[in-house]
């Protein structure tokens, strides 16, 4: 029978197979490369909080508690992995450029996670679309250039990266497969606790559905019972192995649940109702990937082989929409006003990808070249759009230099009190906290939280206090009210607004700096400040732990893979879904 008639522009050779891995790594390099020269990230909202962190480890690897911020609390509230090779980096090339090669190595992990998640659910050509289009995505764009969500972007490629060893294990008990599949697993744990709680089940439910389903595949015979027992096995280790290599965090977490007043995000709004977060957290994340949504859901539903991915792909989405449906509250209950949103984003792009594959496999096979060049010019248009979006529509406040704060701060024992900044933003504060040997009363890492001042109020930052409105000022009171009970005596005002409020509570103007940028507000009869007794303080054996089994299962992993390789059988395996209408015209383009 004769190809339809619509197949009459055929698509070139080098379009009718699958795109080597080598080469979306090397477009990887080429896209992302150049922006990580110019050190983008820098700019981003968390990128001074994973400095931080690493900062400490970098001077004190197997000590977690840190003095420098709400007065002291642990590090082992957040999972270390990438800070800590952050750390071991920033001794040869500091923290900036070491910062840029953690993130590229996790954009590289990404494509290569893409593609072996794929390749369980399509075939060899869409599983490789699916990598080259994920070097594109704005949901990745955005995170890494605008939120700075590093243990994100490397916590879910690991997972992608594991789940597919777990998929092998199940159905043929490959023990390589289960060691592998379990130190990635715990790699990907270390990296992020809140991509372990919900990220790992988001992926992991489909990937078990096909293990059942594809027990008979590629000549195997598995039984349901030997697919769910090996399941079993597999999950009890990985739950057993993450509480191991995170014990000092669960230790950490159950000794101080988060029982703080809720703080706003904007990533949890309405956003029918709240237009400006609708855009900056769907529509410009999302880009081009709103146009293959209804392929997405029909494809994803037609198909038997796909549901368990769709279902997974529409549950991530509903995350995403924030507080747009009621679904998240419901689901989440008392969590939802904790978490903020943003990276599911992600997580949803990478359940759909496979599905856009077979979408670009279809689009190539009628069009050929100009399907290919419309995809990738669309592709890039969203992702160039995620990058230039907080250029373009964040307020960023006029540059100032904060040297002569970090230099007052070091110098003539002023290191023995307690000090606060106003209208710094978290950014600035935290360079203040890397490069000083000060204790703040403030903070950046909002779960960290253990001072009645600032858990009683539903504000973040003091340093933001006027942003959170009468939560943040309240917040802002409570604390210069118990200045002499903390030791702070330094103020480092950049906001006017903040001065009134200082005046009348007692602090005097002491000197200026940056060119009348900031003030220094001081407080007499101050006592130098005390240890704090807040928190758990880590005991020497969980310091260790934590200096150790965190990166070490990284390691682990990444020696496993190196000295066991993966067979290349399955990757040159032609599956019987999907199966192109347009296979002649292939046949004769080769």
């Amino acid at each position: 029978m004769s190809s339809p008639s619509f197949a009459v522009s055929k698509p070139a050779p080098v379009l009718g197979r699958g795109i080597p891995l080598s080469w979306v790594m090397l477009l990887a390099l080429l896209v992302h490369g150049p922006l990580l020269i110019l050190q983008l990230p820098n700019s981003t909202y968390d990128a001074n909080f994973h400095k931080f962190f690493a900062s400490h480890y970098a001077q004190h690897w197997f000590d977690p508690w840190n003095e420098k911020q709400f007065t002291g609390f642990s590090q082992t509230t957040y999972p270390p992995m990438e800070q800590q090779w952050l750390a071991l980096l920033s001794h040869v090339t500091g923290l900036n450029l070491g910062y840029m090669i953690v993130q590229f190595i996790a954009i590289l992990l990404l494509p290569i996670g893409v593609y072996r998640f794929s390749r369980i659910w399509v075939d060899e050509r869409a599983a490789s679309y699916a990598a080259v289009l994920s070097v594109l995505l704005g949901s990745l764009a955005s995170l890494v250039y605008n939120a700075g969500q590093l243990s994100t972007t490397w916590a879910a490629p690991l997972y992608l990266n594991a789940l597919p060893y777990y998929y092998d294990y199940a159905r043929k008990g490959k023990f390589s497969a289960l060691l592998k599949g379990l130190f990635l697993f715990f790699a990907a744990a270390s990296a992020h606790h809140v991509t372990l709680l919900f990220g790992s089940f988001i992926f992991a439910l489909p990937v078990v559905a096909m293990a059942f389903m594809d027990r008979h595949r590629e000549g195997n015979d598995a039984s349901v019972g030997g697919v769910l027992a090996r399941t079993i096995v597999y999950g009890v280790l990985a739950v057993v192995g993450t509480l191991i290599v995170l014990y000092p965090f669960v230790v950490a977490i159950l000794a101080n649940p988060i029982k703080q007043m809720p703080i706003p995000h904007a990533s949890r709004d309405n956003f029918f109702l709240v237009p400006s977060s609708g855009l900056n957290f769907f529509i410009i994340p999302w880009g081009a990937m709103l146009l293959a949504l209804p392929y997405i859901f029909v494809k994803g539903l037609k198909e038997p082989r796909l549901r368990p991915l769709f279902f997974a792909f529409w549950l991530a989405m509903m995350f995403a929409l924030g507080g747009t449906t009621p679904l998240p509250k419901w689901l989440l209950g008392r969590a939802f006003d904790v978490l903020t949103f943003e990276r599911f984003s992600l997580l949803a792009h990478v359940m759909a990808l496979p599905i856009v594959g077979l979408l670009v496999v279809e689009l190539i096979d009628r069009y050929g070249r100009k399907a290919a060049f419309t995809v990738g010019a669309l592709a890039s248009i969203t992702m160039g759009f995620a990058v230039a979006w907080p250029i373009y529509h964040i307020s960023r406040d006029k540059p100032f230099n904060v040297d002569e704060v970090i230099s007052f701060l070091n110098r003539d024992g002023h290191d023995k009190f307690r000090y606060l900044t106003l209208g710094f933003g978290a950014n600035k504060f935290d360079l203040v906290s890397i490069s000083t040997t000060a204790s703040s009363v403030d903070g950046d890492y909002n779960s960290a939280r253990l001072l009645p001042e600032m858990t009683q109020y539903g504000a973040g930052q003091l340093t933001n206090a006027k942003y959170y409105g009468t939560s943040g000022m309240e917040s802002l009171r409570a604390m210069l009210k118990h200045a002499d009970h903390y030791g702070l005596k330094y103020i480092f005002v950049r906001d006017p607004y903040y001065e009134p409020l200082l005046a009348f509570a007692g602090w005097r103007k002491e000197e200026t700096y940056d060119r009348g940028n900031v003030t220094l507000w001081v407080k007499d009869g101050i006592a130098p400040a005390r240890p704090s007794d807040l928190g758990l303080r880590p005991t020497r054996i969980q310091g260790i732990m934590w200096g150790t089994l965190p990166i070490g299962s990284s390691i682990v992993a990444l020696l496993l893979v190196l000295l066991l390789p993966d067979k290349r059988g399955r990757q040159a395996e032609t599956l019987e879904f999907p199966i192109s209408t347009t296979e002649p015209v292939l046949r004769e383009a080769r």
